[in-house]
């Protein structure tokens, strides 16, 4: 595994993780509540955006789609992509360039979409999940892992931590523990190398957003330094 990474490209390979597992999370969260809003429940989708401590207003199903994806929030799929192809940018020279294509493409996807007011629909959002789907396939079946992909994957997977802790902690305890599980995996072998590495912080018993704040202080340190 090549050690040769700085801790300023290190951060942005996190972030390039959670953001695009943000985007992936997000639109899936999306494209469910679009139908309950159609047919069961029209606040369905003020109730989605209070988890994620945001009043969102629209006037029906589709004005829905547009609020949720370019509202003026923070958590709208534009800005996810915004901060994603800012990351890529900077992380370039070590992604391969299949990778940062598809990354520039989603991104220009919903900026076009926006600018030009297309009409947003299901394909859409089916293709943003091919590409998203595409971009983690790519880095899984590489013929031999570098540095840089255990940081792009832990983003990826303290995102996907976050998102079941906030959505579906009840349901999901068993997958939020083999979540932590390949945190701790990815961490020992960041670290091994390493006689003064920080330990894991050992939280069982505790909340789960105990947990992740432990998990995020120890990522921390593994990029800071």
């Amino acid at each position: 595994m090549s050690m040769h990474i700085t801790g300023n490209v290190a951060t942005n390979l996190y972030w390039l993780g959670r953001y695009l597992e943000r985007t992936a999370i997000t639109l899936r969260e999306i494209s469910a509540t679009y139908d309950k809003v159609i047919d069961i429940d029209k606040q369905a989708g003020v109730k989605l955006y209070e988890k994620f401590d945001i009043e969102l207003k629209y006037t029906n199903a589709y004005d829905f789609l547009k609020q949720a994806m370019f509202g003026d929030h923070n958590a709208n799929i534009l800005h996810f992509l915004t901060n994603a192809r800012e990351n890529a940018i900077i992380c370039r020279h070590i992604l391969d360039s299949e990778a940062f294509g598809e990354i520039i493409e989603l991104y220009a996807l919903f900026f076009t979409t926006n600018k030009n007011h297309l009409e947003i629909d299901y394909k859409l959002i089916d293709h943003a999940q091919s590409l998203i789907g595409e971009i983690w396939n790519a880095r899984s079946m590489r013929d031999h892992r570098e540095l840089s992909d255990s940081f792009f994957r832990i983003g990826k997977i303290i995102e996907e931590a976050d998102y079941r802790i906030r959505f579906h902690e009840e349901a999901d305890k068993e997958i939020i523990e083999s979540i932590y599980k390949e945190v701790e995996s990815l961490y020992a072998g960041l670290v091994k190398d390493h006689e003064k590495a920080p330990q894991f912080l050992k939280v069982e018993g505790k909340t789960q957003d105990d947990r992740l704040t432990a998990l995020n202080a120890i990522i921390d340190k593994i990029i800071i330094g």
